[in-house]
C-alpha cells in the first residue's frame, strides 16, 4: 500500500513552491535532448558538473536527481541549452497523445517552462563554461559513445553502444574505432577520446596488454603511407597501476635513482613469463610492451604512469590531477594533432620526425618486393658527426684527439651594456618583453639540411645552399655594439676563426661582408627534413590557439587581450597547448641529446647517439637560423623605429617604451597596418606576443647587476629556451 501525504494542501503548497523557485529539472527525456542536440558527451557534462558518468545517466534515466549542490548548475545548463534547442514545436501537438503503459503521465511540474526571449537591453543569462571539447577524429565511420561498454563473452572487442550521434566523429580507420588511447582507472574504466568509456577487465599488466591488442579498438593510423601505425596508449591512474601490481610510486632506493622498476620485480617477471619484452629502458613511467610483429601487424602496447611523473608539469601543466576523461581528451587532442604520445613531449617531437620521414620504403628488386632507402629521411643506419659538429664525450672526438674547437650555435643570452643606455632610454618609463612564438618552429621551415655523410674540404668556396659547418674568421667585423652579435650566442664579437654553420656565414654575406672559409665539413646530400615534422606542429599551434579564443583575423589590440586570458579560457586545452611548445623545444634537442648516467666515461657510446635521429648539425643548423632571425628583425627594428633592445634570452626581446603595451612602440604605417622587417603581433610561429612588462628602472637595476632582465621580465625566472 503506498504511503498518502498527511496534509495533501500542504504537499501542494510544497509543490508549487518548488516550481517558483525553479528547483524542479525537465523530464528525462528532455535532459538528454537537450545535451545531445548541443553535442554534448555524458562525460563532459560530468566533467563541468564535478560529477562521474553513472550519476549524468541516472539523472536522465529518471532514477535519480542531483543533490542541492549540483541541482543549480546542472538547471543552469539544460536552461542554457533550452535557450539555444528549443523543443521542435509539433503538428500534432494539440491532439491527444496515445497512452503509455511503460511510464505515468507527465504532470505540470515535470515540463521545462520555456525560457523568456531577452529584450534588446536584456543581458543573456550566464551558462557554465563547458568541458574540453573532445579531440575530433576523421569522419566515415560510426559514432562512438559515452557510456560504459561491458564485452560480450563471445566477442573479441566490445561493443559500443551509440547514445551521442552529434556528439562525435568517428576514426577514418576502422581497425581503430574507439581512438589511440585511453586513461584506465582502478574501477576497470578505461576513458577514451570523445567520451568512450570501456570495461577493462584485466587484473594483471599482462592481461592489460592482451586486452589492448585483441579487444580494446585502440590504436592510430600511420601518419606516412612508408610508416607504421602508432602502438595503443594506456594510461594509469594511480588506482590503477596499484590494481595490476605496480607500485604507486617508485619508491625504493633502486627504482628513485633509474626511475624504473627493478629487474626482480614480480611484474617484470610476469611479463617475461608470458614471452613479451620490454625495451632497454625497462618499466618507467614511460614502458614499451612488445612482441616481434606477426607480419605486418605489430604487437606493442606503450604503458604511461600518472603517479610516476609520466606527464611533466612542465610540458602537461595541471593534467596529471585532472579527471581521467579530461586526461583521455587532453591526450586524445595531442594524439589527433601532433601524435600519440611515446614518451615526454621531447621523445615524441623526435619520433614525430621518423613518422612523418620514415627511414625505409618498399621497392622492387628482381620482382620481389624488399625494404629500401626512403629518399628524404634519414635512413636506418647511424652516421657519426664531423668533429666539429660533435661534444666532447663523443667517441669521434676522443679517439681522433681532436682539438680544434666546435659549433657554438646557442640560442642569445645577451644584455647591453648599461653605460650604452642613452639618458632618453633611462627616462622611458617602461620595458616591454616580447617573445617570438615557436621560434625553433619558425626557423626548420623549408631548412636544408645534410641527409648523407661529411665530407672534408679544405679552403672550399662559401656556397649558402650547401648545408655544413665551416671554420671562418669574423672577428674583422664590426657592427653596432648596441645590438648583439649574430655571430656568437652572448652577442659579443668574436676573437678569430671558429667554426659556423652555414646559416650564420650566409647572413655574414648578406650584411656586406666577405666570408672565405679555411676549412668546412659538408653534405652532399640535403633536403628539407623537417618540412613535413613543421608543418604538422605549425597547424597544431594554430588550431589549439585558436580553440582558446586567439585567432589569425583579430586586430593587434584584440590579439594582446585575447592573450592575456587565453590560459584561462579553457585549461586543458591551454595544457595541449603547452605541450605542442614543449613538443618543438624537446624535438630540436633531443637532435643532440647527451649521455647520462654517473658511470658514463668520456668515449664511451650511448643509447642516443647510436640512433638514425643523433644529429647535432641539423640542431645547429635549426638554432642557427633562429639566431639570424632574431638579428634581422632586431636590426629592422632600428631602421624602423629607432629603437634598440636592452637584452634578448633566446626569443625573448626586451625593449624600453613609453607605454606598457607593444602598440606603444612597435613600428605600423598610417593606415595602423604593421610594418614588414621587424617585430609584429600575431598567433603564427615567428611572429611575436607579449612576454611581459616592467619598470624602466627595474630593468636598468638588473642591467648593472649583470642580469638578463629577459629572463625576468614576466615576474619569475625563466628557463633558457635552447632546445635541450
Amino acid at each position: 500500500m503506498s504511503s498518502q501525504p498527511s496534509d495533501p494542501l500542504a504537499a501542494v503548497d510544497a509543490l508549487l513552491a518548488a516550481v517558483e523557485a525553479g528547483h524542479l529539472l525537465p523530464a528525462p527525456a528532455e535532459r538528454v535532448r537537450l545535451r545531445e542536440a548541443a553535442g554534448l558527451t555524458q562525460a563532459a557534462v560530468a566533467q563541468a558538473l564535478g560529477v562521474r558518468i553513472p550519476s549524468i545517466q541516472a539523472w536522465e534515466d529518471g532514477r535519480a536527481e542531483p543533490k542541492p549542490e549540483r541541482l543549480r548548475a546542472y538547471r543552469r545548463l539544460l536552461e542554457g541549452l533550452a535557450q539555444r534547442y528549443p523543443a521542435p514545436a509539433s503538428p500534432q501537438s494539440h491532439a491527444t497523445p496515445p497512452a503509455d503503459t511503460s511510464h505515468p503521465p507527465a504532470t505540470a511540474t515535470e515540463t521545462f517552462p520555456a525560457p523568456e526571449r531577452p529584450g534588446p537591453n536584456t543581458p543573456e543569462p550566464a551558462t557554465p563554461s563547458p568541458a574540453p571539447a573532445a579531440p575530433p577524429t576523421a569522419p566515415n565511420g560510426p559514432a562512438v559513445a559515452e557510456s560504459v561498454v561491458r564485452p560480450a563473452s563471445s566477442s573479441r572487442r566490445p561493443a559500443v553502444k551509440t547514445a551521442a550521434r552529434a556528439a562525435t566523429t568517428a576514426p577514418a580507420d576502422p581497425r581503430f574505432p574507439h581512438g589511440p588511447l585511453a586513461v584506465l582507472d582502478g574501477d576497470g574504466s578505461a576513458y577514451g577520446v570523445n567520451g568512450i568509456v570501456l570495461d577493462c577487465p584485466a587484473a594483471t599488466v599482462v592481461e592489460l596488454v592482451e586486452w589492448t591488442l585483441k579487444e580494446s579498438g585502440l590504436g592510430a593510423a600511420r601518419l606516412n603511407r612508408n610508416g607504421k601505425d602508432s602502438d595503443p596508449l594506456i594510461v594509469l591512474t594511480a588506482s590503477a597501476a596499484v590494481k595490476l601490481g605496480l607500485p604507486e610510486n617508485l619508491e625504493g632506493r633502486e627504482e628513485r635513482r633509474s626511475l624504473r622498476l627493478a629487474d626482480d620485480h614480480p611484474v617484470v617477471k610476469q611479463i617475461e613469463k608470458a614471452k613479451w619484452q620490454l625495451t632497454q629502458r625497462g618499466f618507467g613511467p614511460w614502458a614499451r610492451v612488445y612482441r616481434k610483429a606477426e607480419g605486418s601487424a605489430r604487437q606493442c602496447v606503450q604503458l604511461a604512469v600518472l603517479s610516476w611523473d609520466a606527464l611533466d608539469t612542465r610540458s602537461w601543466p595541471g593534467v596529471a590531477y585532472m579527471a581521467p576523461a579530461a586526461i583521455a581528451n587532453v591526450l586524445g587532442t595531442y594524439a589527433q594533432r601532433v601524435i600519440t604520445p611515446r614518451g615526454s613531449t621531447a621523445v615524441s617531437g623526435l619520433e614525430l620526425m621518423t613518422a612523418l620521414r620514415p627511414p625505409t620504403r618498399a621497392v622492387q628488386e628482381n620482382g620481389t618486393w624488399v625494404s629500401g632507402h626512403n629518399p628524404g629521411s634519414l635512413g636506418t643506419d647511424q652516421m657519426d658527426p664531423a668533429p666539429p659538429e660533435a661534444i666532447v664525450e663523443h667517441p669521434v672526438v676522443v679517439n681522433s684527439g681532436w682539438t680544434d674547437g666546435f659549433l657554438n650555435e646557442e640560442a642569445y643570452q645577451w644584455v647591453r651594456d648599461p653605460a650604452l643606455l642613452s639618458d632618453e632610454e633611462c627616462l622611458l618609463p617602461y620595458a616591454v618583453g616580447l617573445d617570438l612564438n615557436t621560434a625553433f618552429l619558425a626557423a626548420a621551415a623549408r631548412l636544408v639540411v645534410g641527409l648523407s655523410a661529411p665530407d672534408h674540404f679544405h679552403r672550399p668556396v662559401f656556397n649558402k645552399k650547401i648545408p655544413g659547418s665551416w671554420l671562418a674568421d669574423l672577428s674583422h667585423i664590426d657592427l653596432d655594439p648596441r645590438l648583439p652579435s649574430p655571430f656568437t650566442p652572448d652577442g659579443t664579437r668574436p676573437t678569430g676563426p671558429a667554426w659556423y654553420q652555414t646559416h650564420t656565414l650566409a647572413y655574414a654575406q648578406e650584411l656586406g661582408h666577405d666570408v672565405h672559409p679555411v676549412e668546412a665539413y659538408l653534405r652532399r646530400e640535403t633536403g628539407a627534413y623537417l618540412d613535413p615534422w613543421h608543418d604538422r606542429l605549425k597547424t597544431a599551434y594554430v588550431e589549439t590557439l585558436a580553440d582558446l579564443g586567439v585567432t589569425a583575423d583579430l586586430t593587434d589590440a584584440e590579439f594582446l587581450a585575447a592573450m592575456e586570458h587565453h590560459k584561462q579560457a579553457d585549461p586543458a586545452m591551454a595544457a595541449v597547448l603547452s605541450a605542442i611548445k614543449a613538443t618543438v623545444k624537446g624535438g630540436i634537442g633531443k637532435l643532440r641529446e647527451r649521455p647520462q648516467g654517473r658511470t658514463y666515461r668520456d668515449g664511451d657510446p650511448w643509447p642516443a647517439m647510436q640512433r638514425p635521429t643523433w644529429r647535432p648539425d641539423i640542431r645547429a643548423a635549426v638554432i642557427s637560423k633562429a639566431r639570424v632571425n632574431m638579428h634581422r628583425k632586431l636590426t629592422n627594428m632600428v631602421k624602423l623605429t629607432g629603437l634598440y633592445p636592452l637584452a634578448v634570452l633566446s626569443d625573448c626581446v626586451v625593449y624600453p617604451s613609453p607605454g606598457a603595451s607593444p602598440l606603444d612602440f612597435l613600428p605600423y604605417d598610417a593606415s595602423g597596418k604593421p610594418l614588414m622587417g621587424g617585430f609584429r603581433l600575431g598567433p603564427t610561429p615567428g611572429l611575436a606576443k607579449l612576454e611581459g612588462v616592467q619598470e624602466m628602472s627595474w630593468a636598468v637595476d638588473l642591467m648593472e647587476k649583470g642580469l638578463n632582465p629577459a629572463r625576468h621580465i614576466k615576474g619569475g625566472d625563466a628557463v633558457l629556451d635552447d632546445g635541450e
